[in-house]
């Protein structure tokens, strides 16, 4: 698991920022809010940064936020993402319904998958095997479109691709860890 006791190896950009990064951090930032510092590392390449916000899948899609956040977490905790990670714990876990005993066992260290039944085993078990493989069993798809709709399994794999991509930035940059953001040893 990933803390990075060096410095950044992209510094953020520093306000004032230009309009039009203003604007993307005013659409994405609760008001009041600093633009986090993943959010302005990208800010360093503004075409890479309003791509990825174009691209986000944090809007009401076919899955529940229970379903988005758990793959997120899991995605994060097995790129060894702990700031991504942190970040979605403190801002979304709770609203997703996820206990503390549950964000923890989403840590592969947790090595806790009876911690998870029915559709959120089967939303761990996707991750892992798109994490391992960069594919689905058989076995594991037949109770995944049991379960979800064609639609819903083309967003799960979308978010776990989108996060991995997300993952591979934070620890690529060294992105420093947010102060109010979850820490996987306090999981």
């Amino acid at each position: 698991m990933s803390t990075f006791p060096a410095a950044p190896r992209i510094a953020p950009v520093e306000a004032p920022y230009d309009a039009s990064i203003a604007e993307a951090f005013a659409r994405v930032m609760p008001p009041g809010r600093e633009p986090l510092k993943l959010f302005r590392t990208m800010a360093r390449n503004p075409r890479v940064l309003q791509r990825i916000f174009a691209g986000s899948l944090l809007d009401r899609g076919t899955i529940s936020l229970r379903e988005r956040e758990l793959v997120i977490l899991r995605t994060c905790a097995r790129c060894g993402s702990e700031y991504e990670w942190g970040v979605h714990v403190a801002f979304f876990a709770q609203r997703a319904g996820l206990s503390k005993e549950q964000v923890a066992a989403t840590l592969p260290a947790a090595n806790n998958r009876d911690a998870w039944t029915g559709g959120d085993a089967l939303l761990i078990q996707l991750v892992d095997q798109l994490h391992d493989s960069a594919c689905i069993s058989d076995a594991l798809w037949e109770q995944l479109a049991d379960t979800f709709t064609p639609e819903q399994l083309l967003e799960l794999v979308a978010l776990t691709g989108a996060y991995h991509t997300i993952s591979y930035m934070t620890n690529a940059f060294r992105v420093a860890l947010e102060p109010d953001a979850a820490r996987f040893s306090a999981a």
